[in-house]
């Protein structure tokens, strides 16, 4: 997600918080997540104030966007229904799938973000259990990560979808494996690129856009848990745009 809002908006400042003490969101009660969100949510509206939030998580995003909309005093952008918009746009059989955490796939939000496109689509959704584990050990092609891929995703290759969204961020870092299972004629669909069109669009509207002639913006990043971790993982994700972590302690 980050990546995709810096290639987008080049000039604007980004404030990221991994709040990786507590990760992954995806099997914590959706109550707890939103206890998160709101927490982090504050820090970044109180410390550095922001003018716009991005909730770049799915499990974070269904437990909490709704209610963030009401609470905070800036735009909140999510990237669950930009995910669902992009996943019927793709499809060319009307068989479409979505794979996220436990979190993602029992809160509905994705269930009601397709159907409320108002396209005709048959949904296939599959909660994927260890993927984020896998992705943040470096371990994206094994053996291993590929079992668990043909033994997860085997409803929506049941299902023949043609189409299927990466409903969790870390998910596009497996897309060779996930491509390998499900066939190589299946759209692989990311929410980043459509959130980050949709924040672009908001930020317009909104007359906040930072104005491109005032140069490039600056990056921070922070972290919840394990700096020297973050970065190394980081980079590997992001680039070399990711510099110096700083702590973060709630």
């Amino acid at each position: 997600m980050a990546r995709a809002v810096i290639d987008l908006l080049p000039a604007e400042h980004l404030v990221y918080v991994g709040d990786t003490a507590r990760y992954p969101y995806g099997p914590r009660p959706l109550g707890e997540v939103r206890d998160f969100a709101r927490q982090i949510s504050r820090f970044l509206l109180d410390r550095h104030r922001v003018k716009c939030l991005v909730v770049a998580c799915n499990t974070a995003s269904a437990a909490a966007l709704e209610a963030l909309g009401d609470e905070v005093e800036v735009p909140v952008v999510g990237v669950i229904e930009p995910g669902a918009r992009a996943l019927v746009s793709a499809t060319r059989n009307g068989r479409v799938g979505v794979i996220a955490t436990v979190g993602t796939i029992a809160s509905g939000a994705y269930q009601r973000a397709v159907a409320a496109t108002g396209e005709d689509v048959a949904l296939t959704c599959a909660a994927c259990p260890g993927f984020v584990e896998f992705v943040e050990r470096g371990d994206t092609t094994s053996d291993q990560v590929h079992v668990l891929a043909e033994r997860l995703l085997a409803p929506v290759r049941a299902a023949q979808v043609d189409a299927l969204l990466l409903g969790c961020t870390h998910y596009p870092f497996l897309a060779r494996t996930i491509s390998d299972v499900v066939g190589r004629d299946v759209v692989l669909v990311s929410s980043a690129d459509e959130t980050a069109f949709e924040l672009r669009s908001l930020l317009g509207a909104s007359g906040v856009a930072r104005d491109p002639a005032g140069g490039a913006g600056r990056h921070r990043f922070l972290s919840s848990g394990d700096v020297a971790w973050f970065e190394a993982l980081g980079r590997q994700m992001l680039g070399p745009e990711l510099g110096t972590v700083e702590q973060v302690t709630w």
